[in-house]
C-alpha cells in the first residue's frame, strides 16, 4: 500500500514537466537559446552571387582565359601584314667601304632618310594556320576551366550554406536536450531532498545533462567553424555573422537509372569539354610542328626618301622582293619537336580518358549517395518516430515506479540520437543532391 503511494506521489510530481523532454519535431522550446543571428540574412542564391563577386578563384579563372584570348591575337598576327617605319642618320668617310665583319662589302655614305618597310607572309604552307587553331581550341579550353571554376566555387559555397543551417538545427536539438534534461535535474533533485527518489537517480541524471552540456559545446563550436568556411568561400577574410535563409524546397525521388546520367556529364562537364579542346589543340599545334619542313614565302617592300644625301645617292628608293626559305638541315631539331607535339598529344588523350573515367565514377556514387540518402529518410523518420515512444513508454513505467533511472535514461539518449539523425538525413539528402548536380553539369 506504501509503495502504490509513493507511486502516485512521483507520479503526480514528475508527469506533467517530463512531457517538456519528448519534442515532436526539430524546434526550440520556449526557454530554448538559439545561436546568435544577428547578421544580416542569406539566402542561398545571395550567398552564390557573393561568391562569383568577391572569391579570387573566380577572377583567377577569368583572367587565364583573357590571357589566352591575347596568345589568339598573338598567333593571327602572323597571316597579317606587317609595316614599320625607319629613319636613319650617317655620318662617314664619303665612299669608304666596310672592309672587315661581313661577306659584303657595302658603301658608306653620309646621309639622312626616312622610309617605309611592309612585309607580309604569301605562305608557309598551313603552319601559321594551325598556329592559330591551336591557340584558338586553348582559349576555349580555358573558357571551359574558368566555367568549371565557377561550377567548383558554387558547388563550395552550396556545401557551405547547407552546413551552415545543419549545424544550426543540431544545436537547437542539443539546446532542446539541455533545457529538457537540466528540468529532469532540478525534478529529480526535488525528489531526492523529499527522500522520494535516490541519490542515484540523481547522479544519473546529472550524468545525462553533463552529456547533454557537452553536445551543445561541439554544437555550437561546429556552428561557428562552418559560418567561418561559409565567410571564407564567399571572399571575407574575417567570419561573417550571417543568418542563412532556408528555402523550402520539394523532396524529390532520385533518378531511376544512371547511365543517362554519365553521358549528360561526359557532354556537358567543362573539365571534360576542356580536356577536349586541349586535345584539339594539341593535335594543330602538331601538325604546326610538321610542317616546320616545308617552305615559307614572304614578300618584301620598302620606300622612302634621303633628302640629305651624297652626290652618288639618288633622292628616294623604292623596291619589291619575294623570299622562299627551304629548310635542309638543323640538326634534326624539328624532328624532335615534332615527335615531342605527337607525344603531347597522346598525353591530352590519355589524360582526357582518365578524367572520363573519373567522371563516370564520380557520377555513379553521386547517385548511389543520393539513393542511399532518399531512403535513409524514412528510416530516421522511423526511427525518430519509434524513440518518441520508447521515450514515452519509460517515462510512463518511470513514473509508476516499474522501470529504473537508468532505463529512462537510455530511452533518453536514444531519443536524442534519432532526433540528431533525423536531422542529419534531411539536409545529407540535399548535399548529396547538390553534389550530383554538379558532377552531371546541371541545375540544382
Amino acid at each position: 500500500m506504501r509503495n502504490i503511494l509513493v507511486s502516485t506521489v512521483l507520479a503526480m510530481l514528475v508527469s506533467a514537466p517530463l512531457e517538456a523532454q519528448i519534442p515532436g519535431s526539430v524546434q526550440a522550446p520556449a526557454g530554448a537559446t538559439a545561436p546568435a543571428s544577428v547578421g544580416r540574412q542569406l539566402t542561398l542564391a545571395q550567398s552564390e552571387a557573393l561568391a562569383l563577386k568577391n572569391n579570387p578563384q573566380i577572377a583567377i579563372g577569368k583572367l587565364r582565359a583573357l590571357v589566352a584570348h591575347q596568345y589568339v591575337r598573338e598567333a593571327r598576327s602572323a597571316l597579317l601584314p606587317s609595316a614599320y617605319l625607319s629613319v636613319t642618320a650617317v655620318d662617314s668617310n664619303p665612299g669608304s667601304r666596310l672592309a672587315a665583319g661581313g661577306l659584303n662589302n657595302p658603301i658608306l655614305f653620309p646621309r639622312a632618310a626616312a622610309g617605309a618597310t611592309v612585309g607580309q607572309l604569301i605562305t608557309d604552307f598551313g603552319r601559321s594556320s594551325n598556329l592559330l587553331s591551336s591557340s584558338e581550341f586553348q582559349a576555349k579550353a580555358e573558357d571551359e576551366n574558368a566555367a568549371a571554376t565557377t561550377a567548383q566555387i558554387v558547388l563550395a559555397v552550396d556545401q557551405s550554406f547547407y552546413s551552415v543551417l545543419e549545424t544550426k538545427a543540431l544545436v537547437l536539438v542539443a539546446q532542446q536536450t539541455v533545457d529538457s534534461r537540466q528540468l529532469f535535474v532540478d525534478k529529480i533533485k526535488a525528489l531526492t531532498d523529499a527522500k522520494l527518489k535516490s541519490e542515484l537517480d540523481l547522479s544519473f541524471a546529472k550524468v545525462d545533462l553533463a552529456r547533454g552540456k557537452l553536445l551543445l559545446l561541439e554544437a555550437r563550436n561546429n556552428y561557428q567553424a562552418s559560418l567561418a568556411a561559409l565567410s571564407a568561400i564567399l571572399g571575407y577574410p574575417d567570419q561573417q555573422d550571417f543568418q542563412p535563409v532556408e528555402e523550402q524546397t520539394t523532396i524529390a525521388a532520385p533518378a531511376l537509372e544512371v547511365s543517362p546520367l554519365i553521358q549528360q556529364a561526359l557532354q556537358q562537364r567543362p573539365e571534360v569539354l576542356a580536356l577536349q579542346d586541349q586535345v584539339q589543340a594539341a593535335q594543330k599545334f602538331g601538325n604546326a610542328e610538321h610542317e616546320l619542313w616545308r617552305p615559307t614565302v614572304s614578300a618584301l617592300g620598302v620606300v622612302g626618301e634621303a633628302p640629305v644625301r651624297d652626290n652618288h645617292i639618288p633622292n628616294w628608293y623604292g623596291a619589291v622582293g619575294v623570299n622562299i626559305n627551304i629548310p635542309i638541315f638543323n640538326g634534326l631539331l624539328f624532328n624532335a619537336r615534332a615527335k615531342a607535339a605527337d607525344l603531347q598529344t597522346d598525353v591530352n588523350r590519355q589524360k582526357l580518358a582518365d578524367l572520363r573515367n573519373n567522371v563516370a565514377r564520380d557520377v555513379r556514387t553521386s547517385w548511389q549517395d543520393t539513393a542511399r540518402d532518399y531512403e535513409r529518410l524514412s528510416v530516421t523518420q522511423q526511427l525518430r518516430e519509434q524513440a518518441s515512444l520508447a521515450l514515452e513508454l519509460a517515462q510512463s513505467r518511470y513514473n509508476l515506479g516499474l522501470g529504473s533511472i537508468v532505463e529512462f535514461s537510455q530511452a533518453e539518449l536514444q531519443k536524442t540520437e534519432a532526433d540528431i539523425a533525423d536531422t542529419d538525413a534531411k539536409y545529407q539528402y540535399r548535399l548529396t543532391q547538390i553534389v550530383l548536380a554538379y558532377t552531371i553539369s546541371s541545375p540544382k
